[in-house]
């Protein structure tokens, strides 16, 4: 019988600069259709006036980096001390791999290995200083990766799957997990199975996965399919864990991505995350309410921001299932930073 662990950590991008700052912030404030009264801090609210204070928010940058690398590390020591056969990650594609050509709302990446260079296009230094060139490779398993594409089929999930990478050699989401989960480079020899998630949905293609411009938004025509519901990844979840319990493998599933994302939550015009719905959802997690995170509607998630949020629907789904409850969860704020963190464990059965 199979044993489980799940973990929740972030991907986003901004932690791996050698300098950590509020890079898209810096960004929203620069577009021609931000109110002029939000371009200056007296404009926003107080707990983000004080993360900015006199050096543009790098201090708080610097301070929420050290926090969630505090998380990572304790989370790495989790996961290697529970020694897994396969650790699946649902990560979003952040019209990286998907693009115009095929949006899938899940694909199980079936590699056996993908060889990856995350510095080659960054315009500045790394947290490492590692040299553009270097190269890592991510060691998949195409055994549990087809197991677990066939087991979910079996229980009604259409899912797509890929032997080989499309435009890019590993998406964000999960090139960035191993990194940091690999934060101190002492090595990351697990085995991983990747499953992409498209969380951006209505606005994977018109925003390219990335900013919004409000100066020229686009019409309601422009807007691209949803992406699958919070009920949908939920179930997906739990099917991938039933998908295992018969294995023999020792199974550790992870969420990548942070929670409500600034440039993604309109209402607060693109400035600053949903931190009620996150703080919300968060006390969830930590009773062991799932069904609040089920019964959350896509037109919520959309309005507050949590897109990239729908990878951890799918981890609920799959704890819910196996009855796991988180046994150590911290949620560290940030309003400049772009999004709020978690960073979970879910104890083992």
């Amino acid at each position: 019988m199979a044993e489980f662990l799940g973990l929740g950590i972030t991907h986003q991008p901004p932690l791996a600069a050698a300098a950590i700052g509020p890079r898209s912030l810096h960004l929203t404030l620069k577009d021609p259709g931000l109110p002029e009264h939000l371009r200056q801090p007296s404009g926003w609210p107080e707990s983000m006036r004080r993360e900015w204070d006199d050096d543009e928010g790098m201090r708080h940058g610097g301070e929420h980096r050290d926090a969630i690398v505090a998380e990572l590390r304790r989370v790495r020591g989790v996961l290697d001390a529970f020694e897994p056969d396969v650790v699946v990650i649902w990560g979003d594609d952040q019209y990286e791999n998907f693009r115009e050509d095929v949006v899938p709302a899940f694909c199980v990446l079936a590699y056996d290995a993908v060889e990856f260079s995350p510095w080659v296009k960054q315009k500045n230094d790394n947290y490492w200083h590692e040299p553009k060139d270097k190269s890592f490779t991510l060691r998949g398993h195409r055994a549990a990766a087809k197991h677990l594409a066939t087991e979910v089929i079996r229980q009604g999930f259409d899912v797509a799957y890929a032997y080989r990478p499309l435009h890019k050699d590993l998406g964000h989401a999960f090139s960035n997990s191993v990194l940091y989960l690999d934060w101190d480079r002492t090595g990351f020899d697990h085995r991983v199975v990747p499953i992409s998630v498209n969380c951006y949905g209505r606005r994977l293609i018109v925003q390219k996965g990335y900013l919004a411009n409000m100066a020229s938004p686009p019409d309601a025509e422009d807007f691209d399919p949803p992406s699958p519901s919070p009920a949908r990844c939920f179930d997906f979840g739990a099917a991938c864990a039933r998908a295992f319990a018969e294995t023999p493998w020792r199974v550790a599933f992870v969420a990548s991505s942070s929670w409500s994302h600034a440039f993604l939550t309109e209402k607060n015009h693109f400035l600053y995350p949903d931190h009620d719905a996150d703080r919300a959802l968060y006390g969830a997690l930590v009773s062991g309410d799932y069904d609040q995170w089920r019964n959350r509607s896509l037109d919520e998630v959309e309005d507050s921001g949590q897109q990239e949020l729908l990878n951890w629907f799918c981890l609920v789904g799959a704890v819910a299932d196996l009855g796991l409850r988180t046994d150590d969860a911290v949620f560290i704020e940030s309003s400049v930073m772009n999004s709020n963190k978690v960073i979970a464990t879910f104890g083992t059965l």
